[in-house]
């Protein structure tokens, strides 16, 4: 029987505190790239590749096969170099099906033109909830799992979990529901889901906040999730909504969101420069 575990290796972005997976299957050494993370400085509106051109480098180092490219979700809190990773790894790109209704959502709030396909043409594949895909021999599954976004999705990769933004590590709680089409009661609905995973399911967050000062991690257990995470401990349904909602009032929009989304609902396709040769990013302004 094939191993089933995939080796998993974490980078971590500390500006979005954002982690970038590589996914491997060691008896192919083909690989799945996980929420790529493209550099945006929000203060000088300079973006830069950084933290992709490491994945690049890995993959060169190691010679491996690179079967897919995948968004968990169009992020708010960094944009995605999936495109980027495209250009120099000739791999597929994916994200979920139903982000199409996040595109409907943002084309509104950007005041998008008719130029703007909300039909998630700018990806090669959306996966819909239990889709089964291959990276090299492992099976992979996809998991609809909204709240956070709209279109958040989990992928189940052997024995791997990559949550997304809906589970950080146990010693910090679980993600936020307050952007445009979150949604507390969904996001608790997709928490249950992913923790009926055997308990030994490795869980790799999409994020990490080093609370109290402690270095990055991203690797829990479906086990330690359930047993240790303050956000899961006695809630009730009705008592997670009525935590993650006042949680949420306090928090203030990520640093890159606005820009952010116009990026990550093309896919992570910078906008076009104009006649000077510069590119410029549309801000709504007093919208939020």
């Amino acid at each position: 029987m094939a191993n089933s575990s995939p080796e998993v290796v974490g980078l971590y972005e500390k500006l979005s505190g954002s982690v970038q997976y590589v996914c491997i299957d060691p008896a192919t050494q083909r690989c799945a790239i996980i929420d790529p993370v493209l550099n945006y400085d929000a203060n000088s509106a300079r973006a830069t590749t950084e933290s992709a051109d490491e994945i690049i480098a890995l993959i060169r180092e190691r010679e491996l096969g690179v079967d897919w490219i995948l968004d968990t979700h169009p992020h708010a809190d960094h944009l995605s170099a999936a495109i980027y990773l495209q250009e120099h790894l000739d791999a597929p790109r994916a994200i979920g099906e139903h982000v199409v209704d996040v595109q409907k959502l943002w084309k509104d709030i950007y005041n998008f033109g008719d130029d703007f396909p909300t039909d998630g043409s700018q990806w090669d594949r959306l996966f819909a909830d239990g889709d089964i895909f291959k990276v090299g021999d492992l099976q992979a599954c996809v998991m609809h799992s909204p709240g956070h976004t709209l279109a958040s999705i989990t992928y189940v990769i052997g024995d791997a979990a990559f949550v997304h933004d809906t589970l950080f590590m146990p010693d910090f709680g679980t993600a936020r529901a307050d952007f445009p089409g979150g949604d507390a009661g969904t996001l608790y609905q997709s928490i249950q889901r992913i923790l009926d995973l055997p308990d030994a399911t490795r869980v790799f967050t999409g994020h990490d906040y080093m609370p109290d000062g402690r270095e990055p991690e991203w690797e829990s257990t479906i086990a330690e999730q359930r047993d240790h995470n303050p956000h899961l401990q006695g809630m009730t349904e009705r008592d997670y909504i009525k935590m993650r909602n006042e949680r949420d009032a306090e928090l203030p929009l990520p640093a890159q969101m606005l820009a952010a989304l116009q990026i990550n609902t093309r896919g992570g396709r910078l906008p076009e420069p104009e006649d000077n040769g510069t590119a410029y990013l549309k801000i709504p302004l007093n919208r939020f």
